[in-house]
């Protein structure tokens, strides 16, 4: 199996959809009023695969694109970026994933899908590569891929074959609720795999959603723990981010820039997270080197939101010494 760096004894598999996000060229304009539109590469899955090789780690990614021209795009970014793509498989009557995304004044988004169905909407589990599966030392996933039949019990059985190898099992629910029949549906499905995960990390907004609460507090994050859980994250944007252990919790504090698109930042900090924690996890029990590594997964979070689109946006490990040296620069791919 190929791979960024010649060998899979550190491998960190993404399970799920990849897809073409369109930003519009102007900030802060409805998808009407938009004059124009960037091509970008994205999905959070194949975004954190990305940010794992671009920041020296070995990633491979699994799912389904359509057998069109922006399917092989995107399998040949996953190529260019040091991705491992022989989990991919392509569907010849269905189409690659479309997002349009619009950006608000302060980099925020609003998202309108095209993907009825999609290619990674079909892959099933007989089309799982499970040698990959099997190969991963961590096994990331997100909720996307449990909406609709055949992918959820793809999902499923790709969950089952990593654990039963060994991975750590993580897991972003990167909540897009257009893309759902329900609220009440999102909630129940993103919740019926959480008990499995032993890393969740959650935004703000993705908290307040599964908790039915206002409050971003110890009391409302701890109500989402469950005894196989290692680390719960909740990030805060432009505030950093909440860690949870079994032993201790505290925040880590953000890196102040000045936010162009905050597509792919939550998959940039995993990734980075991911990309630490995969050659020792007994990081998750040291409070002073876990606090040190979530602050350079702020850093990979902050420095993606200066350029537009989630993998354009994505750092690459140029920095040598002092990981922080550049934070608020936009010298990165």
């Amino acid at each position: 199996m190929a791979s960024n760096n010649g060998t899979n004894q550190n491998l960190i598999v993404s399970f799920g959809e990849m897809l073409i996000d369109f930003v519009p060229t102007v900030s802060g304009v409805s998808l009407a009023e938009a004059p124009g539109f960037l091509k970008a590469p994205g999905g959070a899955p194949a975004n954190v695969a990305i940010a794992v090789s671009r920041l020296g780690g070995t990633s491979a990614f699994v799912g389904k694109l359509g057998d069109d021209e922006f399917g092989h795009m995107l399998a040949g970014i996953l190529k260019e970026n040091g991705v491992c793509g022989d989990g991919i498989c392509f569907d010849k009557g269905a189409r690659t994933a479309l997002a349009f995304v619009t950006l608000k004044a302060d980099g925020d988004r609003e998202f309108m899908f095209y993907r009825n169905p999609s290619a990674d909407m079909l892959l099933t589990p007989d089309e799982l590569n499970f040698e990959i599966i099997r190969s991963a030392k961590v096994f990331h996933y997100g909720s996307i891929s449990l909406i609709v039949e055949p992918c959820r019990s793809a999902h499923l059985k790709a969950m089952e074959v990593a654990k039963e190898a060994g991975a750590l099992l993580s897991y972003d629910p990167n909540l897009r609720l257009p893309l759902w029949p329900s609220a009440e549906e999102a909630r129940e499905q993103i919740m019926s795999i959480w008990d499995k995960a032993e890393v969740i990390k959650v935004s703000d907004n993705e908290l307040e959603f599964l908790t039915g609460s206002d409050k971003i507090d110890d009391e409302s994050a701890m109500s989402l723990w469950h005894p196989n859980l290692k680390l719960l994250l909740v990030t805060l944007g432009e505030k950093g981010c909440n860690y949870y252990t079994k032993h201790f919790h505290g925040t880590v504090a953000a890196f102040p820039v000045k936010a162009v698109d905050t597509t792919g930042a939550g998959d940039s900090f995993v990734g980075a997270l991911l990309t630490k924690i995969v050659d020792d996890q007994s990081v998750l029990e040291d409070e002073a080197k876990l606090k040190e590594i979530l602050r350079y997964s702020c850093a990979c979070g902050a420095i993606t939101t200066t350029k537009k689109g989630a993998i354009p946006a994505l750092p690459t490990r140029w920095w040598q010494g002092d990981p922080f040296v550049g934070v608020g620069t936009t010298k990165h791919q």
